[in-house]
C-alpha cells in the first residue's frame, strides 16, 4: 500500500514543478522572441515589498525539496540559490525533480506521526506532527511560491492559463 503522505506530497510536487519548468521555459522562448531583457521577468514582482519571480521558484523548489526529505527521513539537499538566469532555473528545477524521483512512498510510512521541527533553537521554533506539517504548512507554504510565479508571469503578459498552471494530471 502507498502512504498516503507520500501520494499528497511528492506526485503533487512533481506536477507542479513540471509545470512550472515549462511556464518559464515559456517565458525564457518568448522574451528571446520578442528582445525583452530577461531580467525584466526574473526580478519582476507583484508588490514592492514581495520576493521577485526567481526568488518565488527557489522558495518553491525549497519546499519541495525539504518537504519530501523530513517525510522521507532523508537529508535535505541544499543548494546556494545563486540562480541568476532562465537556464539557472531550469537546472535547478531539474535538480529537485531528480531529487523528488529518488523518495519512494515506502520512506514515508509513518511518517504523518514523526515530529518535524521547524526553525530549531530559535525563538521561532515550532513541532507539528509530520500531517500537520504536511497539510498546514508544507503545501500551503508551496502552493503559495508556485501561485506567485504565476500570477507575475500573468500580471506582465504571459498568455498562460490554468492548464499550464496545472500541467498534466
Amino acid at each position: 500500500m502507498t502512504s498516503p503522505m507520500y501520494t499528497q506530497s511528492v506526485p503533487v510536487f512533481k506536477q507542479m514543478l513540471t509545470a512550472l519548468k515549462t511556464i518559464v521555459a515559456q517565458t525564457e522562448a518568448h522574451a528571446t522572441s520578442h528582445s525583452i531583457d530577461p531580467a525584466a521577468y526574473l526580478q519582476a514582482r507583484l508588490y514592492p515589498d514581495m520576493f521577485p519571480l526567481i526568488k518565488q521558484v527557489q522558495i518553491a523548489a525549497d519546499f519541495a525539496r525539504g518537504i519530501s526529505a523530513r517525510l522521507a527521513g532523508v537529508e535535505v539537499p541544499t543548494y546556494e540559490s545563486n540562480e541568476k538566469s532562465f537556464a539557472d532555473i531550469d537546472t535547478l528545477l531539474t535538480h529537485t525533480l531528480a531529487f523528488l524521483d529518488s523518495v519512494n512512498a515506502a520512506q514515508f510510512s509513518g511518517s504523518e506521526t514523526k515530529d518535524i521541527v521547524l526553525r530549531p533553537g530559535t525563538p521561532k521554533e515550532k513541532k507539528l506532527s509530520g500531517q500537520a506539517y504536511l497539510a498546514n504548512y508544507g503545501l500551503p507554504q508551496f502552493f503559495f511560491h508556485v501561485t506567485t510565479v504565476y500570477a507575475i508571469l500573468r500580471h506582465n503578459g504571459m498568455a498562460i492559463g490554468k492548464r499550464d498552471y496545472m500541467g498534466s494530471y
